[in-house]
């Protein structure tokens, strides 16, 4: 059952008692909140996520409103992970952007069977893409258009490697578009499910998009990585990507990583071995048609 089969009412006492259970790529994620305005934004927003109720959860967390210090008359909200708070409290009004920065830092604070390269990660035709970048690259925005133009979405934060199979796990979750790239997209993709505009966060104004439901329905479907390719959107630039050496490939790959150190041996030999089966390139972009016709030049001749 997923949660757009369940009636709001349902939806909102399961996030107010026992906890709305999801299924989230391989992890199930048991969410509590009593703040109705969240509940509202994820009833929406989560539509077409499996629910997990009668299965065990790897991230048990929760979004509780408190008095301001500052303002006693303002309630902030605050993430806590496991009944422990990992940072300070929030507006109320950013009460869906805490919850999901608070998933991610879960994911990388925990998961370490898996290698996790800070990467936004796409499928086609059996093979995976890999975009791994540093925060202001674009690539979210970049993750966000493929994904609804017959690219199927992995992720656009992680890319989960199993360091044995060498396989990649989808984990589809929320897109935080930012700032000047809501406005953007709206008005490239206007068929999109997002969520409202988020104002005065840490990373400005965040507004957060559904993935595609067939890229949630596909989530058990791991695949091979084929090309990396590491974007960097320069506006007004002229779209070009260029072939990079596998040693310039490696460095850049493990240095945008949560785990490689903590996994030692095991994940050098991961990225060794993912670099020698891709062809990688950096990518330089404004224009996404451009990149689109790049992609699928390169996908043909390969």
């Amino acid at each position: 059952m997923v949660v757009n089969q369940i009636p709001f009412k349902e939806f909102h006492l399961l996030l107010l008692n026992q906890g709305l259970r999801v299924e989230i790529g391989p992890f199930n994620v048991c969410i509590h909140t009593a703040y109705k305005p969240l509940a509202e934004q994820l009833y929406k927003l989560y539509c077409h996520y499996r629910m997990a109720q009668d299965e065990i959860a790897e991230f048990h967390v929760r979004i509780v409103t408190e008095r301001s210090f500052k303002n006693p008359f303002k309630k902030n909200v605050r993430f806590l992970l496991d009944g422990q708070s990992p940072f300070g409290s929030f507006p109320q009004e950013q009460a869906l952007a805490v919850l999901e920065w608070g998933i991610n830092l879960a994911i990388a604070v925990r998961v370490n069977h898996l290698l996790l390269l800070h990467s936004a990660v796409v499928e086609k035709n059996g093979h995976a893409i890999l975009f791994p970048a540093w925060p202001g690259s674009g690539k979210t925005t970049l993750c966000t258009v493929l994904s609804y133009r017959g690219f199927r979405l992995f992720s656009d934060e992680f890319g989960l490697m199993d360091p044995r199979q060498r396989l990649f796990l989808p984990i589809p979750r929320l897109m935080p578009l930012k700032n000047e790239s809501i406005a953007v997209i709206r008005r490239y993709l206007p068929e999109i499910v997002m969520g409202q505009s988020i104002p005065n966060t840490q990373k400005g104004t965040v507004a957060h998009v559904c993935p595609p439901k067939q890229s949630i329905l596909l989530s058990k479907q791991a695949a091979k990585a084929r090309w990396i390719i590491f974007p960097k959107w320069i506006a007004g630039s002229q779209s070009k990507i260029e072939a990079i050496s596998d040693s310039e490939a490696f460095m850049l790959l493990a240095s945008n990583a949560f785990n490689y150190e903590a996994l030692g041996a095991t994940g050098f030999l991961a990225v060794a071995d993912l670099i020698h089966s891709c062809d990688c390139y950096k990518l330089v972009y404004s224009d996404f048609d451009d990149v689109m016709d790049m992609l699928h030049k390169l996908m043909n001749e390969t």
